[in-house]
């Protein structure tokens, strides 16, 4: 198959959106298919060296600016009229659309006038966003803009049962399940790492937090922890956030941004995991926590209350109830044998959610959107 992926975000950002589109990329290559990426072009190429290919697959830069007070990640667009002269050039058998919002949705519109079938994959809860970035009058038409696009595609592919019921409730229509993998080769227990965890805290348990140092991702909820006994918080990530999180916990350790084998280490040289995040459509650093044998402390709402099987793997907390929070934390770090028991049973739940399994059904949800795209030109033709 010939696919077109279409990402609002792309190397070299790096983010949840950035992760699963290379990881498709790389499972397309492997499998035989033809993929082409259509993304932003970002200032730093000329200095880190232009990623106009990735391992052989072709990317095609739309010129972007800087997000306002979010300088890394930048917003693209160009004409419906351009991007359907790109894929006509390409002629894909399916277009899959990371994350739509602006490029995206030229895509989506681009491949509808193609007749082209549009796979979207919803991932980042925008609307959602808009309250914690103090906006919240603007919900209900990012709301709007969300259904607009998304029921234009032939189908759209959201990662938990709490994204889909809220794709529902808000009109969006022909919404299938699509979990994301996690690389259990790279995050496994084996990679802890004692030298690291006695530099950081120095014999204490280490709880830690990774992902993004911004509003949405309410870290600043972790002030309950940051005085825990025995205990230390570690901070992995940066972000806009940054400076006013240092302030708010002036006992945590500020690892900074972590890629690859480093991230890895960290997270399997924690006790405990923790995301406070309520606007998370999935969130992979707790598959990512899981394959490192690393028990998760997570609020319960969104994406994590399908990853998260309560006494088992982990706890949820009620969403706001940051003592307990508190209390969860304090549990299993207070429990060696407790702890030691989530640990197996966080290791075993994911064991099977490889890549390659779930790149596995999407070729099947690619499969139905050609035979969805097929029926509807064939009634288009005959019809009077």
């Amino acid at each position: 198959m010939r696919i077109a992926v279409v990402a609002e975000q792309f190397l070299p950002h790096i983010n949840g959106v950035t992760h699963s589109v290379v990881r498709v990329l790389e499972y397309l290559r492997a499998q035989g298919h033809e993929a082409m990426v259509i993304a932003p072009t970002y200032e730093k190429l000329g200095a880190l060296g232009s990623v106009d290919s990735m391992d052989g697959i072709r990317v095609q830069r739309i010129a972007s600016i800087p997000l306002a007070g979010y300088p890394d990640v930048r917003v693209a667009s160009c004409t419906v009229a351009r991007m359907q002269r790109i894929l006509t050039r390409f002629q894909p058998d399916v277009v899959h659309v990371a994350s739509p919002f602006v490029l995206g949705w030229q895509a989506i519109q681009a491949a509808k006038n193609l007749g082209l079938p549009c796979v979207s994959i919803y991932q980042t809860d925008v609307p959602g966003y808009a309250a914690r970035y103090g906006a919240p009058v603007l919900e209900n038409v990012l709301w709007s803009h969300v259904r607009n696009m998304h029921n234009s595609s032939t189908v759209t592919l959201a990662p938990s049962t709490a994204s889909i019921s809220s794709l529902h409730e808000h009109g969006v229509q022909r919404v299938r399940m699509w979990r994301r993998g996690v690389d259990t080769r790279r995050f496994n227990p084996a990679r802890r790492d004692h030298e690291w965890r006695e530099r950081v805290g120095g014999g204490r348990k280490l709880v830690g937090y990774v992902g993004r140092l911004a509003p949405e991702k309410q870290v600043q909820d972790l002030v309950v922890l940051d005085s825990l006994p025995d205990t230390r918080l570690v901070i992995v990530g940066s972000g806009p956030e940054k400076e006013k999180l240092r302030m708010l916990l002036p006992n945590a350790y500020f690892v900074g941004f972590l890629d690859g084998d480093e991230l890895a280490t960290a997270m399997a040289s924690l006790d405990v995991f923790v995301h406070p995040g309520e606007h998370e459509t999935f969130c992979q650093t707790i598959q990512e926590a899981m394959a490192s044998a690393v028990p998760v402390v997570a609020v319960g709402r969104g994406g994590p209350v399908d990853l998260v099987d309560s006494s088992r793997n982990g706890w949820l907390y009620k969403p706001g109830d940051t003592e307990m929070l508190r209390d969860r934390v304090l549990d299993l770090v207070g429990d060696n044998a407790k702890r030691a028991a989530f640990s197996r049973t966080a290791y075993t739940t994911v064991q099977t959610r490889t890549w390659n399994a779930v790149c596995d059904q999407l070729m099947e949800h690619y499969a139905q959107a050609r035979t969805v795209a097929s029926r509807a030109r064939r009634l288009s033709t005959t019809a009077p």
